[in-house]
């Protein structure tokens, strides 16, 4: 099943994937699709400070506690400081 979508990425992550994408000669979307799957498994969820919980949401690993979308963008934003 796909799932169309607009995202805002950085500059260099879309030119990495389009450039992903016409070395392999698919679309952009299956080539950021790849591109995530690789890293998804590619990542030590022992690590991760985030992990996810039965009912499939996002938490933080120790403390629990849901990840809001709020709470993402309020982190995001403190990266740009």
């Amino acid at each position: 099943m796909k799932t169309r979508a607009n995202i805002n990425i950085d500059n260099d992550a879309y030119s990495f994937a389009s450039a992903y994408a016409s070395a392999k000669g698919i679309p952009l979307g299956s080539a950021v699709s790849e591109l995530l799957r690789r890293a998804e498994q590619a990542s030590e969820p022992s690590s991760s400070l985030l992990t996810t919980n039965r009912r499939g949401l996002l938490v933080k690993a120790k403390a629990g506690r849901i990840v809001t979308p709020e709470m993402a963008k309020a982190l995001s934003e403190d990266d740009l400081d």
